[in-house]
């Protein structure tokens, strides 16, 4: 005779919030649009992709933004 249990409960956290672009940087403001694209079509896990390169894009402190 096999016994079987179940595994312990998966805890997942919320997730993070839509990062914002930083001001007057184009790169942000293409991934902004791409993600606002993924929204429409469906495409969660791109909107995800663009949310972390959004969240990870440098920018220099004080300097321009490109």
């Amino acid at each position: 005779m096999t016994t079987t249990t179940m595994g312990e409960p998966v805890d997942l956290p919320l997730p993070l919030d839509q990062p914002k672009p930083a001001p007057r940087c184009g790169v942000c403001a293409a991934l902004v649009r791409q993600r606002a694209e993924a929204t429409a079509a469906g495409d969660y896990s791109k909107v995800s992709d663009c949310n972390v390169e959004i969240r990870n894009h440098p920018h220099p402190k004080g300097g321009s933004r490109s």
